[in-house]
């Protein structure tokens, strides 16, 4: 998926969202939020937006010398993610059909993504688990899901945001979890999940985890490690969680299913909903449609 103009203000945003966050010092703030301008003004529309994105938050940590400004914030969201797992455990297992709650509310977990949204609150989470759990969702395409999970044997499952990450627990506690590996990012990007933060929601107990070898908000390939890459290539289906994987893999052809949020009109343009939609769709399906 490109950049498009619509994306600039976002990351004009996200800048002054993160510098302020990192530093204190106002002669700095303004020197990244110039140079982030200067970018933009230069930017290849033919790039995907994590790729941008990762160039801002690389700068703002060599300019103001924090490598993880939102440390605290996602410390934050997994102690709260990790505080509803409980109840959210019960929902799943009382449903008459627990795969497609676990689904429901690991699209819910999405909306956790300060990338996008700043200033999420709690409230804001709760509304959403229980939109998730009565929206529209393509019930075909959640059988479709579990038939691929199903005959797959070497799965990868492409992480999101800390917090999030709780809330996938659900979906892999509901799959075959010794098919299944997790993916993190190598290093911190927004608040994008790390090894750290998979070991403090307790996915590390569960499945196998590994990182990408990359500090994008995405998973863009030619960044990974070779080792991830290998990984990729030798999986029989990707599981990829979030509006970055969306936004880095929508054109790469490769059995994915997407499992996110719309949050934004130009992602949701190009998934063709609306913005808020919960979203599961399969890559290789849409790719069959357009040839036909």
């Amino acid at each position: 998926m490109r950049t498009h103009i619509d994306c600039i203000p976002c990351f004009v945003r996200q800048t002054l969202d993160s510098v302020r966050i990192a530093t204190q010092d106002e002669k700095v703030r303004e020197d990244i939020l110039r140079r982030v301008l200067r970018l933009c003004a230069e930017i290849d529309l033919h790039s995907n937006p994590p790729a941008m994105a990762q160039k801002i938050h690389g700068l703002i940590h060599r300019m103001t010398g924090v490598e993880d400004p939102y440390l605290d914030i996602k410390n934050h969201c997994n102690k709260l993610a990790l505080q509803m797992y409980r109840q959210l455990k019960e929902r799943v297992s009382s449903s008459a059909k627990p795969l497609e709650t676990a689904v429901r509310l690991a699209i819910a977990g999405n909306i956790i993504d300060f990338g996008v949204n700043s200033h999420l609150s709690m409230q804001q989470v709760e509304q959403t688990i229980a939109e998730s759990l009565e929206a529209p969702l393509d019930i075909q395409t959640v059988n479709a899901f579990e038939a691929a999970v199903s005959e797959a044997d070497r799965i990868l499952y492409l992480g999101d945001n800390a917090g999030e990450i709780v809330f996938d627990r659900l979906l892999l506690e509901e799959l075959a979890k010794e098919k299944i590996t997790f993916v993190v990012k190598a290093c911190p990007i927004i608040n994008d999940a790390t090894m750290e933060d998979a070991q403090i929601t307790g996915l590390t107990d569960i499945v196998r985890v590994i990182d990408n070898g990359s500090a994008a908000p995405g998973t863009i390939l030619e960044d990974c490690s070779p080792q991830f890459r290998r990984r990729f290539d030798e999986a029989d289906l990707i599981i990829a969680k979030g509006q970055g994987n969306y936004e880095t893999l929508s054109d790469v052809e490769k059995d994915i299913f997407f499992v996110l949020k719309a949050k934004c009109r130009v992602a949701a343009r190009h998934l063709g909903c609306n913005v808020g939609d919960l979203v599961l769709v399969r890559s290789k399906v849409r790719a069959t449609a357009r040839e036909r």
